[in-house]
């Protein structure tokens, strides 16, 4: 393991981290909140000193192999969580520190749980950094630092294994030859379409630091509200339909956007992931607004606020349109069933991927096939290509590990003592990078209640969910720490 180099990259990504808390800082100063004008300073502070000091350590090798690559990943993001959630304590709108962590972790893995039950209280400034960390987080901390930070030629290849690991999804490619060109793509294509949002929410009349604020939430697919009824206190067709939207476009392979600039619309079209994405959509919302339609006053508005969820859920944006855990049993399950299906590869958005479902039906069904005739050779195929079995092998190892962490934190967080749905619901909504849940957890609710240890078990979830799991779980390993 090379701890310098490692040491190197977090020291770069707090001092990142750092300068991207001055607008926050600049915010509060606008807004004359100076007791969070001393706490961004003071973190602010401490990120670049600290920072400093970790990137003047310099390795003699700079080569990136699997364990370092994991560990740069998953060390990197405890440690900006850990310095980004200081405002927040040292302001003392969030006293407790567990909250804090909870709370930054929440917003940098673009989960948009919250502790918080009364958001609209907290300070501009605060409100600011919190949406600000679902932006950031959502394309990935380290691809951002490989946009712009130059690597060294003969390191590029092996920057594809911070990529890969950072990065949502089954599979990673470079969409170019060079790794620092695929990361400023993705960012340039992530940078557009949240400058297009912002534009027109404020186009359809919302305050520009809302239109600002909700932009950098949907584009992380994070969905932290910045009024106490979520997108619900805005209650215009336009607005929700911008978000709604763009929620579903944030959750698309960035990949597709690529080939569609390149105008390899064939190509692009041809995504079984993508089809799939939509289909699973359009089924989800004709089956809810048929469930809810007798809630509402007609079918405009029941499609409205079942297509508004269908598409927060499987994007794990979060965001609320309406207390939809009013809503009848099916329509609830079907949401449920959502938070584990997720987005695309490669998108802003978490849960299991579509692409592994996909992949997963491929292999039974293969399996069934050879079942019946055992002499036929059955590759699985996904847009007209052999998977390889490597690929299988790592979607099945990844689904076993999912629900071994989902159990073990069912059962940690269930002796806290609420009642099954919550806690179930609870570790779906987290794990997943979802936001909300049902019951206690619900979209009018929080997470406030549980104890500080259910805290830091959901904390867990929250980065292995979005760290696609491997990174966390390498983490505790003695033979990744060792000197070979």
């Amino acid at each position: 393991m090379n701890y310098k180099l490692i040491a190197n990259y977090i020291g770069n990504i707090l001092r990142i981290e750092g300068l991207f808390m001055i607008p926050a800082l600049l915010v509060s100063l606008y807004h004359n909140e100076f007791k969070c004008v001393l706490a961004f300073g003071i973190s602010i502070a401490a990120l670049l000193v600290i920072g400093q000091l970790m990137h003047m350590i310099k390795p003699k090798k700079r080569n990136i192999f699997v364990r370092e690559g994991f560990a740069i990943v998953s060390l990197s993001w405890l440690a900006i969580s850990l310095f980004g959630a200081l405002p927040f304590f040292i302001s003392r709108e969030i006293p407790n520190f567990i909250d804090c962590f909870f709370e930054t972790v929440s917003g940098f893995t673009t989960t948009g749980s919250s502790i918080l039950s009364n958001v609209e209280a907290l300070s501009k400034g605060l409100l600011y950094w919190r949406s600000f960390s679902h932006w950031l987080g959502g394309m990935g901390v380290l691809v951002f630092l490989l946009a712009v930070v130059p690597n060294g030629k003969d390191n590029d290849a092996q920057s594809l294994y911070i990529l890969r690991a950072e990065s949502p999804g089954p599979t990673f490619g470079k969409l170019v030859s060079k790794m620092r060109q695929t990361a400023q793509i993705l960012y340039i294509i992530y940078i557009a379409l949240t400058i297009v949002e912002i534009i027109l929410l404020f186009a359809g009349g919302m305050p520009l630091f809302d239109s600002v604020l909700n932009s950098f939430a949907t584009a992380g697919t994070g969905g932290f509200g910045i009024k106490n009824a979520s997108i619900g206190a805005y209650d215009s067709y336009y607005l929700q339909g911008v978000i709604g939207v763009f929620m579903l476009l944030f959750g698309v392979n960035f990949n597709a956007y690529f080939l569609l600039l390149m105008r390899r619309f064939r190509r692009a079209a041809a995504s079984e992931e993508v089809r799939a994405y939509f289909v699973i959509i359009g089924v989800a919302v004709v089956i809810i607004t048929a469930n809810i339609y007798s809630m509402y006053n007609g079918l405009g508005e029941a499609l409205r606020h079942a297509a508004f969820q269908v598409g927060s859920i499987i994007t794990t944006t979060g965001f609320s349109s309406c207390d939809f855990d009013l809503w009848p049993t099916l329509s609830k399950e079907i949401l449920v069933m959502l938070m584990f299906v997720g987005a695309c590869a490669g998108s802003t958005g978490g849960g299991m991927k579509v692409s592994r479902l996909l992949l997963m039906g491929k292999t039974v069904g293969k399996e069934l096939k050879q079942a019946l005739h055992p002499q036929v050779v059955a590759p699985v195929r996904m847009d007209g290509k052999v998977v390889n079995h490597e690929t299988i092998r790592a979607t099945n190892v990844y689904v076993a590990a999912y629900i071994f962490i989902f159990a073990a934190s069912f059962f940690l967080i269930s002796l806290d003592g609420f009642d099954m749905v919550t806690n179930f619901t609870a570790i779906a909504a987290t794990l997943n990078n979802i936001g909300p849940g049902l019951a206690q957890v619900g979209p009018m609710m929080n997470f406030g209640s549980y104890s500080n240890p259910a805290k830091l078990v959901m904390i867990f979830d929250m980065l292995a969910g979005r760290l696609e799991i491997f990174p966390m779980l390498v983490f505790f390993m003695p033979d990744t720490w060792r000197r070979f």
